[in-house]
């Protein structure tokens, strides 16, 4: 029997999904391999850059490949360097920029960024001897705010359809299928690596437990979703709902908790605002995909609590291997905000410059941590100047959302953007974007009268 094309197109996903699942194959039994592969990737999407007639598509998709596949990739050592996520999305962001411009609209993010310019100035006071660590902290500490500048300013009030927005997060989804079977493939044998509470960078690829469990905690999400509104395809619907169940898994043995307390928070946002959208009908099923999605929760967390011995449910409890409560349920993290807030009282109006956060943190701490809190950093390095820009931050978008923008994902998003600096600063792309994306208005479809789709009926559409 001959596929109809319309089915072939829904059949995409999946290829693509086992694409991945080969690509993590690949990258543990010849890691080397994923440099070069990085190299195609660049080459590809700048070929359909030149070539393809919807640039704005082509742009969103090839910016969420690579803010998708930033974590995979430094874990395979594939990267360049260091940031090379955050500027690949930036530089394309900006070619896309090129192509289709950007709302006038979106000058506020034009103000956050220079907000901060002040800062490097000042930031000389602690590096005027060595011009190279002085660079080096500075992108360190401003190529976040600056991914997530490009991303707002690309997708403040640009329209696209619901349709291509899945194809985004779909693009998002496929690296973190591949960082998934790389990571059970790194340490498969989890009794063996798991030996305490802490984070555990054996069951992370070998990677930053905290980057991979927000990376997983997404794909989490966005599977969730998936399962809410799902594939056309019975088949394609049933591999990414067995990715949903991997993913869960494995966020939970990085004994990283940030990335799935966000999670959570943002799939319950989620089923709050689409529960409202959809009619009596849907709504049964929606709480019956709910109860079901519990029940596969509580198997998966079972099944993570029996492969380490009890020590999971000792991690999420706050207590050490022995099972004593630990003091600080922040790991550190609430000395770190404290050092930063110091920084903000010593010098309130301009701050103590990009880079000065591990100054204070040496001062107050007796070690020069990096920040784990963007928004404490930016107070504390920026002053004032900082504050204002958090509330732009914060204002520009819920004005935007007052003004009549449609997102079904604007707000889950919000929480991923602003959570994930607090628990992870911007050490990767994904925040910025993700921020970004929430400023997307999502077109719905309309009746073939022409008239606006009732919204009762908009889960028909989805």
């Amino acid at each position: 029997m001959k596929l109809k094309p319309k089915n072939i197109n829904r059949l995409k996903p999946l290829v693509a999904a086992l694409g991945h699942v080969g690509l993590g194959l690949l990258a543990s039994v010849y890691r080397p391999a994923m440099g070069l592969y990085l190299v195609v990737v660049f080459a590809y999407f700048i070929y359909r850059f030149l070539t393809k007639p919807d640039k704005e598509k082509e742009i969103l998709v090839a910016s969420a490949y690579i803010a998708g596949a930033e974590v995979f990739f430094r874990m395979t050592k594939a990267m360049f360097f260091y940031e090379t996520g955050k500027y690949a999305v930036i530089l394309f962001l900006l070619i896309g920029m090129f192509y289709t411009g950007f709302k006038r609209k979106a000058y506020p993010y034009v103000l956050y960024i220079l907000l901060l310019l002040p800062g490097v100035i000042l930031a000389l006071e602690y590096y005027s001897d060595d011009l190279f660590l002085f660079r080096k902290n500075v992108l360190f500490n401003l190529s976040g705010p600056l991914c997530l500048m490009a991303s707002a300013l690309y997708c403040y009030g640009r329209r696209i359809s619901f349709t291509v927005f899945l194809q985004l997060l779909d693009a998002m989804l496929y690296p973190i299928i591949a960082m998934t079977v790389y990571i059970y493939l790194y340490a498969p044998d989890i009794q063996s690596v798991v030996t305490g509470t802490a984070s555990n960078a054996a069951t992370s690829g070998g990677f930053g437990p905290n980057q991979v469990s927000t990376v997983l905690g997404l794909g989490v999400f966005f599977l969730f979703t998936r399962l809410l509104l799902p594939y056309k395809n019975k088949l394609v619907q049933g591999v990414m709902l067995f990715f949903l169940i991997a993913m869960a898994h494995r966020a939970l043995l990085t004994f990283s908790r940030g990335g799935v307390y966000v999670a959570i928070l943002m799939a319950s946002v989620f089923v709050f605002f689409f529960f409202q959208k959809v009619n009596v009908q849907h709504k049964a099923k929606l709480i019956f995909k709910i109860g079901v999605s519990l029940l596969v929760t509580l198997g998966i967390w079972g099944l993570a609590v029996s492969q380490t011995g009890g020590l999971l449910e000792n991690r999420y409890a706050n207590e050490n291997a022995a099972g004593v409560s630990k003091d600080d349920v922040t790991t550190g993290r609430w000395d770190l905000f404290l050092a930063e807030i110091q920084a903000f009282i010593d010098h309130p109006f301009l701050g103590g410059g990009v880079g000065s956060s591990k100054v204070y943190h040496e001062a107050e701490l007796g070690e020069a941590a990096a920040s784990h809190n963007e928004i404490s950093r930016i107070i504390g390095e920026h002053g004032l100047l900082g504050i204002i820009a958090l509330c732009i931050l914060l204002g520009a978008p819920l004005i935007r959302k007052l003004q009549g923008q449609r997102n079904l994902y604007f707000y889950p998003f919000l929480i991923f953007a602003f959570l994930t600096m607090a628990h992870s600063s911007m050490r990767i792309a994904l925040p910025g974007f993700i921020y970004g994306l929430a400023l997307l208005h999502l077109t719905y479809g309309k009746k073939k009268t022409g008239s606006p789709v009732p919204r009762q009926s908009l889960a028909k559409t989805w």
